[in-house]
């Protein structure tokens, strides 16, 4: 047995959720665990049969969280899990899911797997950030993906002046500019061009939408350094600018607003099943080698 209590998180907004999370929980019974059931999850989905957990709980006695559902929900379990240390492993109840990987088809089987031991690890880094007014932290937080800054509602492009340690980079007009983990690499990043850029490597990702000048291109920094985004003027005088560290919005930044922002202190540990393969989630996600088919094009 190499984990002995295992945490279930699902996205109870789901309808009918309720069966694929008690099939692993039998599952997961059976082989001679304990179960904890994420106290949210069993309230919304009606499974009362296991014990009820809230997250600081879940921290202090899981070996394993088990996710279900799609990379929003692993995106709030490992910001809120990442300072237990508690290895998560994704079933991916979503459309794309590249952080939660593991087919729901497959669960069972994959999960059965990984208690037997039959398992590989890795780490993820996150970053970790705040938004400063003169010398008044207003609000921080952490992200996996990413930390976002970007314009409120239709307004104008807001301008922004980039440091890296200290070291003026650039001023720019953009829309926002996404500021990304590799994990990030594959979400909100990959919509405005950035490079993919394997989970491996130890890099910060900064990647401007919309950008006023078209020479503005996504550039690939060392993890070891702060990043610092100076809100030098917003679009219009009814405009606004947020800041979004995955989940969490702080939308109240004002010009002369600072937001740094660094790799965190905490990293994820991601558990996947033997065979798991970066680039054949690629592959699957984004259809790389893949042969258009008749029905692919059909309404």
């Amino acid at each position: 047995m190499h984990f002995k209590t295992v945490a279930i998180i699902g996205r109870y907004q789901d309808t009918g959720l309720d069966a694929p999370l008690r099939q692993l929980a039998d599952m997961l019974l059976a082989t001679g665990c304990k179960v904890l059931m994420e106290a949210d999850t069993a309230r919304n989905t009606g499974i009362t049969e296991y014990t009820a957990a809230t997250y600081a709980e879940i921290g202090q006695q899981a070996d394993l969280a088990v996710i279900m559902g799609g990379d929003g929900t692993m995106l709030g379990a490992a910001r809120l899990l990442a300072q237990s240390d508690v290895p998560l492993i994704g079933i991916n109840h979503g459309r794309l899911g590249f952080i939660t990987d593991i087919p729901l088809h497959s669960a069972t089987d994959a999960l059965a797997s990984v208690m037997h031991g039959h398992y590989d690890a890795e780490e993820r880094v996150m970053l970790e950030g705040r938004v400063v007014r003169g010398n008044d932290t207003l609000f921080s937080g952490v992200a996996l993906n990413d930390v976002v800054l970007n314009r409120a509602g239709r307004g104008g492009m807001i301008e922004v002046s980039v440091d890296f340690d200290g070291a003026f980079m650039y001023s720019q007009r953009a829309d926002g500019l996404i500021v990304a983990t590799p994990t990030g690499s594959t979400a909100y990043s990959l919509s405005a061009n950035g490079p993919v850029v394997h989970p491996s490597l130890n890099a910060i990702l900064l990647v401007p939408v919309a950008p006023q000048t078209l020479s503005n291109r996504p550039i690939v920094l060392p993890d070891s350094g702060t990043l610092s985004l100076t809100i030098s003027a917003l679009g219009r005088v009814e405009s606004g600018a947020s800041v979004h560290f995955d989940m969490q919005t702080w939308s109240d930044c004002q010009p002369g607003d600072r937001i740094d922002i660094r790799r965190a202190q905490h990293t994820v540990r991601f558990i996947h099943p033997r065979g798991y393969s970066f680039f054949s989630t690629l592959r699957r996600k984004l259809y790389w080698n893949h042969v258009p088919q008749p029905s692919d094009t059909d309404e």
